[in-house]
């Protein structure tokens, strides 16, 4: 499995013996210039990002030739929304700002190491780490220098998406040969970005959990070519990304927003889905909650569930939210690497045996107080909800439906930016919230229609 732990060594050991090939360093000296000649514009970035606007020049180098009027995500135009991954970023009005975006995604804001071993790590994360399999330095790093092709080492790229030619050289120096001829025109350059607290965790190695599961659910679903699940969006990742988001209706952008994270969870554990936001499955829930909570002709026995788990005696209140906690938990994306499996339960199952504590909550021994349905939670919370419950449920649903629609976007202000911030720091919001949402929704429909069955329901308003 890739990563930085395991290529840290590689990266140290690979540029203390880096050395520029002699037909290539009058070339490298060249770009180096065209680099250090840009240190005032990449020093804004810098000071808004606290990336060392050294590794800004090397990214700009490599995705546009140092060409200020592009996007340093991936080379596009500032001008309109881009079209390639990551999609639907801009227009930017200045170079700074598109720089700004592209380091947000990829999650070096805030970062604290940038030693050389975290430098090249994060520079060919911005290419992929498919060389790594072909036994081959990547001249994304390395092209120009004795460390990549012959004689000295070994040649190949990967011409085309997924086709490695392993006779092919690459003619584009390299990131790292770029580095070692600024520093030796920059004495500024020390790299000595290292952290001072080895154990802090970088904002990329926080992400990859998510990365991860999300790789995983991909997978499971078909993704072709397989991903490795190594936590690394990186092009192949985001290509699977922006396939998924096509097949179910989400915006096209490539990245794990918000909305794709719940979206990916949800199929990967009961299937392939349409697209989000159908107002007919939240309706066909509404009926199965309908008839889950409405007892059978013959009696119930609430301390049963369907499954026939006993649940937690009814006198005993902390237990029975404890036990619906952890299971609404367990819909949740968990930190670390998360296996998906088939025998994870399904959203529905779920949303059954969150009912099923539900229903047993409905029975107070035999000895309702506002009625069973209205007094479930006791004669305190049962009065503060008490005609409150069906607007609470349908409210919650609205909310869980739309921010489960809303795709994060660092630039969004207003209200957008606040639900853009929300989805981005619960995925998979929808998987939890929802089924609480519909159940209280259907609590206050039985409770209305218990007032009426008992003649305890308000007299209607007088019309004048």
């Amino acid at each position: 499995m890739i990563s930085f732990e395991s290529l840290k060594s590689e990266y140290e050991r690979n540029w203390a013996n880096l050395e520029i090939r002699p037909s290539r360093l009058s070339d490298a000296n060249a770009i180096a210039r065209k680099a250090i000649n840009g240190k005032a514009t990449y020093q804004q970035i810098e000071r808004l990002t606290g990336v060392p606007w050294y590794f800004a020049a090397l990214c700009h180098y490599r995705e546009s030739n140092f060409d200020f009027d592009t996007y340093l995500g991936n080379g596009e135009t500032l001008h309109r929304a881009t079209t390639l991954v990551p999609k639907g970023r801009g227009p930017f009005a200045t170079f700074v700002d598109g720089a700004v975006d592209a380091f947000r995604i990829e999650n070096f804001v805030g970062a604290h190491d940038w030693g050389i071993a975290r430098i090249l790590f994060r520079l060919e994360a911005f290419n992929g780490f498919g060389y790594h399999a072909k036994g081959c330095n990547s001249p994304y790093l390395y092209g120009g220098s004795t460390l990549y092709g012959p004689p000295e080492a070994r040649a190949g790229k990967f011409v085309r998406d997924h086709v490695f030619d392993s006779n092919h050289v690459d003619s584009q120096l390299g990131t790292a040969v770029i580095l070692h001829a600024m520093m030796s025109l920059d004495s500024s350059i020390t790299l000595d970005g290292s952290p001072q607290f080895a154990s802090r965790a970088e904002p990329e190695d926080d992400a990859a959990s998510t990365i991860v599961l999300m790789q995983q659910a991909l997978n499971k679903l078909g993704a072709n070519p397989p991903l490795a699940e190594d936590g690394i969006s990186g092009p192949k990742t985001r290509a699977a990304v922006s396939q998924f988001q096509q097949q179910n209706g989400l915006r096209d952008t490539g990245l794990l927003d918000g909305a794709t994270v719940g979206a990916l969870t949800r199929a990967a554990q009961s299937g392939p889905t349409g697209p989000t936001g159908d107002v007919s499955r939240i309706m066909k829930r509404l009926e199965d909650l309908a008839q889950l909570l409405r007892p059978p002709v013959g009696g119930v026995t609430p301390a049963t569930t369907t499954s026939g788990n006993t649940l937690p005696a009814t006198n005993d209140p902390i237990s029975l939210f404890e036990r619906l906690f952890s299971l609404v938990n367990k819909s949740a994306p968990m930190p670390g690497p998360v296996t998906l499996t088939p025998t994870s339960p399904a959203p529905v199952d779920q949303l059954k045996q969150v009912v099923d504590l539900l229903g047993t909550l409905l029975n107070r021994d035999g000895k309702p107080v506002l009625g069973q349905v209205n007094g479930a939670l006791g004669e305190t919370i049962g009065k503060m909800l008490d005609g409150k419950k069906t607007a609470l449920g349908i409210g919650g649903s609205l909310i869980t439906a739309l921010l489960s629609s809303v795709t994060a976007s660092p630039n969004a202000g207003g209200l957008a930016g606040l639900l853009g911030t929300l989805v981005s720091a619960v995925p998979g919001l929808g998987q939890f919230a929802m089924p609480i949402s519909l159940a209280l929704t259907a609590w206050g429909v039985l409770g209305k229609m218990e007032k009426w069955a008992q003649g305890t329901a308000p007299p209607p308003k007088p019309t004048t």
